[in-house]
């Protein structure tokens, strides 16, 4: 399976941002996207996205995951080529690990509102939560998968986080916005301020119109 050096030039660009930004730590997380309606390109196992290079790529099949390149992909390709199957609105799935949007996943309390800056319901809109489940499983896959077909950020519990766009720049654009996020929530504790729902349904509706 020949891939234009273009396609994996951009695609290493983009993990160097991914850990540019904070949004993952050595080999944590994994990034995967879309070259065509057949085959996927995503992270190696055990690659370190700040220091990604072409020959740490695996080329997958989106229909069922199959390797087409001898690299073996992320213990989590079940769930990027799943939701590359399930979403043909989607291009790019990004799992992060960022320290405060993990903070939020990790801690004992279950948060269901996220929307303390308009960019929550702007570019987000509801998040997913799934249990936590193990790394790399059947289980954990099936899960991210059904949460995603509503959702565009899930929190994986005690795990991290998987967000989904059209392109690189989305997936970092919420990535982002969801650490910076959760960062004011857990800054502000009792004293946080959510938007009103109106507010949240007139920011939604501007985003579904745009």
């Amino acid at each position: 399976m020949h891939v234009s050096e273009k396609y994996l030039e951009e695609f290493v660009t983009a993990c160097h941002r991914v850990a540019s930004y904070g949004l993952v730590r050595s080999s944590s997380g994994n990034l995967s996207c879309r070259i065509n309606k057949e085959y996927m390109l995503i992270t190696a196992t055990r690659s370190w996205m700040g220091e990604m290079s072409k020959e740490q790529i695996a080329i997958c099949r989106i229909s069922d995951g199959a390797v087409l390149n001898e690299k073996k992909p992320s213990a989590e390709n079940g769930f990027h080529f799943g939701i590359l199957h399930e979403r043909s609105d989607v291009n790019v799935v990004l799992h992060f690990q960022s320290p405060y949007a993990t903070t939020v996943a990790c801690s004992g309390r279950d948060y269901n509102n996220f929307s303390v800056i308009p960019e929550i319901p702007y570019y987000l809109g509801q998040i997913a939560t799934v249990p936590y489940l193990n790394p790399g499983s059947n289980e954990l896959a099936k899960e991210v998968i059904s949460a995603m077909k509503k959702h565009d950020l899930v929190i994986l519990k005690n795990h991290g986080q998987v967000t989904v766009g059209n392109n690189f720049d989305e997936v970092i654009q919420k990535a982002t916005f969801f650490e910076l996020a959760c960062e004011v929530i857990l800054h502000a504790g009792n004293q946080i301020q959510f938007l009103s729902p109106s507010a949240i349904d007139y920011l939604r509706s501007m985003y579904l119109k745009s």
